[in-house]
């Protein structure tokens, strides 16, 4: 089917009490794998390409390839921008085919956060295009933007940011971090609670690579209505493709490459659909 807008499948989480798992893409290979997963559980599913993976491929060019693989597809696929740096950005991603985008305003103060946020809000509104903003720091590292410390989001900051810029969704900060954790994670789940009681849109769980199940279904289960999966898939890609190179050193195909890595992402991208609850719910 054709690509679908992210709003009616995170508010149809919203009131199903689970998450759309939404995945990172950096080739055609990595595309093929999250809507094949997605086909064999039936779930709507969001793939999402960063500022990076844009500039080493264009906006054009993921749209390409994961509009024709959705038009094959009899699941719902958005194809969303991560983490959009710019406001620049987040429209030419608009102009390109995006069906829901995310402008990052996290690394200013919470006004000039409002700022962006509702500058990209109104002009995607008037398109019918959703708009994820990020109020708080998720710490780690996500592209070329890095956060030293993680600051939580502020429940009574959130409500005002959600009325003042208009945006559909919201990620918060609760203690994740974008990249592999080099300890285990401590997350202030009770936080997700106090930020829905008082936000009416999907919040965003940013950094869920190398999180337990148990904590993703708690978030899930608290009102995190999207969960983000970027690293584990890259890093299940590679290793496929190393753990084949090793065992094939005489190997030179990239289409060989291609199939085991297709099938390692697809197997991580299948289990965390289960983990947010999304399996079996496409319409």
């Amino acid at each position: 089917m054709p690509l679908v807008t992210s709003k009616e499948m995170l508010l149809d989480a919203q009131k199903g009490n689970y998450a759309v798992g939404a995945f990172n893409a950096e080739n055609m290979e990595m595309v093929k794998a999250i809507i094949q997963a997605a086909e064999e559980l039936k779930a709507p599913v969001m793939i999402q390409t960063t500022p990076s993976t844009v500039k080493y491929g264009t906006l054009e060019t993921f749209f390409g390839i994961v509009s024709a693989e959705a038009a094959k597809a009899t699941v719902p696929v958005c194809l969303h921008l991560d983490h959009g740096s710019s406001f620049e950005l987040a429209m030419q991603a608009i102009k390109a085919g995006y069906t829901s985008v995310m402008i990052d305003g996290s690394h200013e103060d919470f006004e000039g956060n409002v700022a962006i946020s509702k500058k990209v809000a109104d002009v995607a509104n008037a398109l019918n295009i959703p708009v994820e903003a990020e109020l708080g720091k998720v710490g780690g590292k996500e592209d070329d933007l890095e956060a030293d410390a993680d600051t939580n989001t502020d429940p009574q900051e959130a409500k005002e940011f959600v009325e003042r810029t208009g945006i559909t969704s919201l990620a918060v900060a609760i203690g994740t971090a974008h990249g592999f954790y080099a300890g285990t994670p401590v997350l202030d789940k009770e936080r997700v609670s106090e930020i829905r009681k008082v936000v009416d849109v999907p919040l965003v769980l940013h950094g869920a690579s190398g999180l337990s199940e148990e904590d993703v279904r708690e978030c899930v289960e608290r009102g995190m209505c999207k969960v983000n999966f970027a690293t584990e898939l890259r890093a299940a890609y590679t290793d496929a493709v190393k753990k084949l190179l090793e065992e094939k050193p005489e190997t030179y195909d990239p289409k060989k490459l291609g199939v085991v890595g297709i099938e390692a992402v697809k197997e991580v991208v299948k289990s965390r659909m289960v983990m947010c609850g999304c399996d079996g719910k496409a319409k």
